[in-house]
């Protein structure tokens, strides 16, 4: 083979080892979990995204909810000082601030500790659930301790995921890693819809055993803390606890008139309808909010 034919061959030689680089998929980055203390987990292509400005409130801010977030505070130090803590599930009504106060917890025991191995949280999207066997085995050799969270878990009909995730939990054949926990909020406290449950009661051979089945997914959380509607007493509280927080000067009675029309405006009364008052609030009066 001549000279001339050896280059022309490298140089096709060259141009198809571009195409193919061109065509593989981008190298997963890798993961520092020093790098922050706050991560989301992204499935596709497999890495954890870190959080620099974490979307979360004082827990001094959290309330009408004190009981759940006394027994989350304890939880979560007993398992950020490495001792024994359940899984948690917090499920009820909406807007009462379950996915704030696991945030907002996370904050609070990492002030207190001021460890050189802080707490990390990690959140994983419900579509992602599947996922979780793959990223537990990312962090069992990890040297923190993390909280895995999933805001707004639930599943429907057809969706076998659930699965992956009560083997992950507790049930394979490895099980959660010692350095990992498992905090999920939902609006059903099964995780399921009631429909699905009875259904499997209707046709199933043994009805007990079919609802054992899917029942038994939030039994793999040791905690279940319940929240619930608020009261008008505990609707104001909050709204006075914002405006105090933020500074926003307004006569007390006029704040509680205005306070009460926008939750009846809104037919509801919550955390959330608490700080979208706040928020509105603010705005007529030209004031920022602290961040």
């Amino acid at each position: 083979m001549t000279d001339s034919s050896i280059d022309a061959l490298n140089k096709k030689l060259d141009r198809l080892i571009e195409a193919v680089g061109r065509l593989a998929p981008p190298p997963v980055p890798e993961t520092d979990l020093g790098e922050a203390d706050c991560f989301v987990w992204q499935a596709d292509p497999g890495y954890l995204e870190p959080v620099r400005k974490v979307n979360r409130v004082d827990i001094g801010l959290i309330r009408g909810v004190d009981r759940v977030r006394d027994i989350l505070v304890d939880n979560t130090e007993r398992f950020a000082a490495g001792f024994a803590a359940n899984n948690v599930l917090l499920w009820g009504a909406r807007g009462m601030g379950k996915s704030s106060l696991v945030k907002a917890v996370h904050a609070e025991i990492n002030a207190r500790a001021k460890s050189d191995l802080p707490l990390k949280l990690i959140e994983i999207h419900r579509e992602d659930i599947d996922t979780l066997p793959k990223l537990m085995g990312l962090l069992k050799a990890a040297p923190f301790r993390v909280i895995l969270f999933c805001d707004d878990l639930s599943f429907d009909h057809d969706d076998t995921s659930y699965k992956s995730l009560k083997a992950a939990l507790e049930g394979g054949v490895e099980g959660r890693p010692a350095n990992v926990i498992f905090y999920a909020t939902s609006n059903r406290r099964h995780l399921l819809p009631r429909d699905m449950i009875d259904n499997e009661r209707s046709t199933a051979i043994n009805p007990s055993e079919a609802v054992e089945e899917k029942v038994s997914l939030s039994d793999r959380f040791g905690l279940w803390l319940g929240f619930h509607k608020c009261s008008q007493d505990e609707y104001l509280e909050m709204i006075n606890g914002y405006v105090s927080h933020h500074g926003l000067d307004i006569d007390p009675e006029q704040l509680r008139a205005e306070a009460l029309e926008w939750a009846t405006t809104r037919g509801s009364r919550s955390g959330r309808v608490a700080w979208q008052f706040t928020q509105d609030l603010a705005g007529r009066l030209g004031k920022p909010l602290k961040d």
